[in-house]
């Protein structure tokens, strides 16, 4: 009776003594977060931008087809999800380890004695090295479920990004075609003028100087479509051709852009959340590692019949408690602590510095977004200005009032303009898109 106690009461000693392992993992001091954002409209009741889902926002329903494409072919988001179904089996490995080992022993001699002794032994977590473990394995499942969402949010915001180029470059080129038949138009006129005498064979040339350069643009615009549509084509997981599209005047983005507190949604994206996950990892190994400082507690038995064949035989039963007791591994658990503290650290500091990166990543977009707007409006002015010198420049040229070089400079400039206005456009819907990634958002 004596031997049978023995081991429970050593048990109960030691598993008063090891509570500070079962200790769980509290999130760290980071008020800081809540200065992140400088001068940003903020959300106080948590509603912004980043609540919406991605078919809330992006509402051109060929972006929409394309990234529902995305989601189910491109491979890096298919890696990531195989990294789910790693992390869940090496959480159940984990549970499994709370269960007890069990198996057969069968004998047969030749003299025709037998023996049948099932058996198991069960390792008790008096000093929750097995606990640890899972905490630890939750968090890394947790961790890797939260890179998933990482590359599904990349994913989308690069599918959109791409797809909003294009349509961009389509404005260019449909902007750059209008301008090549200006200028078509332009060497026509100065080369009548030429032969009635109003001109000279420069302002022609100058003309014609002008039709080439925009000629080359539009080669260089058709190459870097083509290009534009291979990359998307390859984030889908298809063959390289010719997407459908709209225009890039038809997308509509919101006009005002709120931002949730800082804590509530930088926290809420997945690099950030992947981060947390890992220092919560690295504080469960910790525990782990010190965990090895205290014996292992194993209860193991044995029941099972011994005789002759032929005979029932004898019934045997044995039952046993030990503990072993780490005694010459002092140092290399010493060396085990140091190597899982420092790591802890190290997440700490990715953790903290991922948050300030996230900071900075959402103001960045939110002021590349109000720049981008205020630079339309100045944009749609010049072009409205820009639009009235050429009109003018030529009706000065038919009183003599001005040269077709004037009108050619006029023209020329309106071009530019129109150009950077596209290119304005596109900056402000990539703004949004960063945007709406850098505060988590793109999950649903």
């Amino acid at each position: 009776m004596k031997k049978i106690l023995i081991p429970f009461i050593i048990l109960t000693v030691v598993t008063m003594n090891s509570c500070a392992l079962y200790k769980h993992y509290e999130r760290p001091d980071i008020s800081f977060v809540d200065s992140l954002y400088n001068k940003i409209p903020t959300a106080n009741n948590y509603e912004s931008i980043a609540s919406l889902s991605w078919k809330e926002l992006f509402a051109d329903t060929l972006l929409q087809n394309m990234i529902e494409i995305g989601l189910k072919n491109n491979t890096d988001l298919e890696i990531a999800r195989l990294k789910v179904e790693q992390a869940e089996a090496t959480l159940q490995s984990s549970k499994l380890a709370f269960f007890p080992n069990a198996a057969v022993t069968a004998q047969v001699s030749t003299n025709g004695s037998y023996s049948l002794v099932p058996n198991a032994s069960w390792e008790i977590d008096a000093f929750g090295r097995l606990h640890n473990t899972k905490k630890g394995s939750e968090a890394a499942l947790a961790a890797t479920e939260a890179f998933q969402q990482a590359v599904q949010t990349q994913l989308i915001a690069t599918i959109a990004n791409s797809y909003y180029t294009l349509l961009m470059l389509d404005e260019q080129l449909e902007i750059s075609k209008r301008t090549l038949n200006t200028w078509e138009e332009n060497i026509r006129t100065l080369s009548a003028l030429k032969r009635a005498g109003k001109t000279n064979e420069a302002a022609v040339l100058q003309a014609k100087a002008n039709k080439v350069n925009v000629e080359a643009s539009i080669l260089t615009l058709n190459k870097q479509i083509s290009e534009q549509e291979n990359s998307l084509a390859a984030l889908l997981g298809l063959v390289p051709q010719v997407f459908e599209r709209n225009d890039l005047s038809q997308q509509v983005f919101p006009d005002t852009l709120l931002m949730g507190l800082p804590l509530s949604s930088l926290v809420n994206r997945p690099d950030v959340r992947q981060a947390e996950y890992k220092l919560v990892e690295a504080y469960y190994a910790t525990n782990v590692a010190r965990s090895y400082f205290y014996p292992n507690i194993t209860l193991s038995g044995s029941a099972g019949w011994s005789g002759v064949i032929g005979d029932p035989g004898d019934w045997i039963f044995n039952a046993v408690g030990s503990l072993m007791q780490p005694i010459f591994n002092q140092g290399k658990n010493k060396a085990r602590v140091k190597i899982s503290e420092a790591q802890r650290q190290e997440a700490l500091l990715n953790f903290k510095q991922t948050l300030l990166d996230a900071g900075t990543e959402a103001n960045n977009a939110l002021v590349s977004w109000q720049t981008a707007r205020k630079r339309l409006d100045s944009d749609k002015l010049q072009i409205m200005y820009l639009k009235g010198a050429v009109y003018n420049t030529q009706l000065l040229m038919k009183n003599g009032q001005a040269t077709y070089i004037e009108v050619l400079t006029a023209q020329k400039n309106l071009l530019q303009a129109e150009l950077t206005e596209s290119s304005d456009k596109y900056q402000e819907i990539q703004s949004v898109i960063t945007l709406y990634h850098a505060l988590g958002g793109g999950l649903e």
